[in-house]
């Protein structure tokens, strides 16, 4: 009998070594949950930020008729959100890395969400230009922060990037929903809903991140370099507003390459800033020497020219060219929509197998074919061939390079600079669409211009000269896309490199 048990001082030893792994299930599993919660959270706050560039596309022509705002100086209700968020997306970065993630993450809802609130009451384009603005600082503090506690939550490889596909796919797809979303709300509220819908998102957001979220303390090291982070917002508001202007005061007039000067000369500030006065840079410039960052962001700033271009003139051509209600815009856009989604959680099954030079350049290559064959608008062109067909090429390929791109820019980096590399990414992609929209807003609207001369403008020749502009500008688009395709070939390395530790 004695010999038919254990020892009694095995007994507990071996009730713990049955219990040791339903222990450790059990923590994988918490852990798994903590993570997916973590993740929908992100997704939902990177959707309000790219929701919120889309949605007002629809919404632009109410707005000009409600407050009485010129052709020209309406994309400023676009620019005021993506030229603050693009020169403020370093900072943002940073001090998501220097102050700890969560904090910084909720203080950026919490703005981003007051500011939703006031555009929603304005009554005038400067108040919405200034809750634009505002709406812009919150986006850039969000933004950065999503990306980076997304990469330092999953660790670099196949989990990181599953979540970086769905992170993706809803990012992406903000764009197209947005559309959608803003029609369907200014047809029926009018277009302060486009700004109100925000409100509840944020609030919800910041109440569940306030605990799902891992809080972090930051780095002891907490300099920020405010005259660096002035430079490059100040040179590229006064880049973009030279190319916005330039149409009034001609491009090779004295005002027109002043500004531009000016613009450049700040630019060249904040160089000589990060890398011979501050003692502690918004950029260390060393990041670069990572290639898949450099040649990343290169990529990213084409792309988002073109990308926020083409949402934009495919939103003015259908209401003003076609005729379409805000509803049956918005309502165009959900094969773009659903094109990207599918793409983008196709993408990161393919990476682990391509890596994401393959898919990038074919991602881009699809982008630019659908930006080319938009070029074939008339003013009473065949939906199916004209707009719904491009659509669905131009969501794939769209779909298929986000994700590419964004594993690109922040392999290799060390996880104390993932909020730089995030805001480093973050800011080419909206610095590079309010340029590229100011530019080609600009072609757009000089082409129509010289189309109409000093004839009456009659219905159907308004129509005709207004297709005209757009697809002057959408040829360029295309060739900017086309162009970021032959970057990634040729500097993007095959395999990303492995993150280093920090020196």
């Amino acid at each position: 009998m004695d010999d038919a048990l254990p020892p009694a001082a095995s007994r507990p030893l071996a009730f713990g070594a049955h219990r040791l792994p339903r222990l450790h299930l059990h923590r994988v599993h918490v852990e798994l949950c903590s993570k997916r919660v973590a993740l929908t959270l992100l997704c939902l706050a990177q959707f309000m930020v790219v929701l919120d560039i889309s949605i007002m596309n629809v919404a632009l022509p109410s707005i000009r008729s409600h407050l009485h705002v010129s052709q020209a100086n309406l994309q400023w209700v676009v620019n005021a959100y993506t030229l603050t968020s693009g020169g403020l997306l370093l900072l943002g970065g940073r001090a998501a890395d220097l102050l700890g993630r969560r904090r910084v993450f909720l203080c950026g809802l919490a703005i981003f969400s007051t500011a939703s609130a006031l555009g929603g009451l304005a009554r005038s384009l400067d108040v919405l230009v200034a809750a634009r603005a505002l709406q812009g600082l919150g986006s850039a503090i969000v933004a950065p922060c999503t990306l980076s506690i997304l990469t330092t939550t999953f660790p670099e490889g196949p989990e990181r990037n599953r979540a970086l596909g769905v992170w993706g796919s809803v990012a992406a797809a903000g764009g197209a929903i947005g559309v959608l979303l803003g029609g369907l709300l200014t047809q029926l509220f009018g277009w302060p809903a486009v700004m109100f819908v925000n409100v509840p998102i944020g609030i919800v957001v910041i109440a569940v991140s306030a605990r799902a979220i891992r809080a972090e303390s930051g780095l002891p090291d907490r300099h920020f370099d405010a005259p660096g982070a002035l430079a490059v917002t100040g040179g590229l508001v006064a880049i973009v507003f030279a190319v916005v202007r330039s149409s009034a005061w001609g491009f090779g007039s004295a005002r027109t390459l002043g500004v531009l000067a000016l613009g450049l000369a700040l630019l060249g500030v904040f160089v000589a800033q990060e890398q011979r006065w501050s003692k502690h840079p918004l950029v260390p410039l060393r990041i670069f020497q990572v290639r898949s960052v450099s040649a990343a962001n290169l990529v990213m700033a084409l792309v988002g020219s073109a990308i926020f271009s083409t949402f934009f003139f495919v939103s003015i051509y259908l209401q003003q060219v076609r005729g379409y209600s805000p509803l049956h815009a918005g309502l165009a856009f959900v094969p773009t929509g659903l094109a990207i989604v599918l793409a983008s959680n196709l993408a990161p099954r393919l990476l682990p197998r391509l890596g994401p030079r393959p898919l990038l350049v074919a991602g881009l290559t699809c982008a630019a074919a659908a930006t080319a064959w938009f070029t074939a608008w008339t003013p009473h062109g065949d939906y199916l061939t004209t707009v719904f067909a491009p659509e669905i090429l131009f969501g794939l390929g769209a779909g298929m390079s986000f994700v590419p791109v964004t594993v690109a820019a922040t392999s290799g980096v060390p996880a104390q600079e993932a909020g730089l590399a995030s805001g480093l990414i973050n800011m080419s992609r909206s610095v590079g669409g309010a340029i590229g929209l100011a530019a080609l807003a600009t072609v757009a609207s000089s082409h129509t211009q010289a189309l109409i001369g000093h004839r009456m403008p009659t219905q159907a020749l308004a129509a005709s000269a207004l297709t005209g502009g757009f697809t002057r500008s959408l040829a360029i688009g295309a060739a900017l896309t086309l162009a970021a395709a032959l970057v990634a070939a040729v500097a993007l390395p095959g395999r990303p490199r492995p993150a280093q530790a920090s020196e």
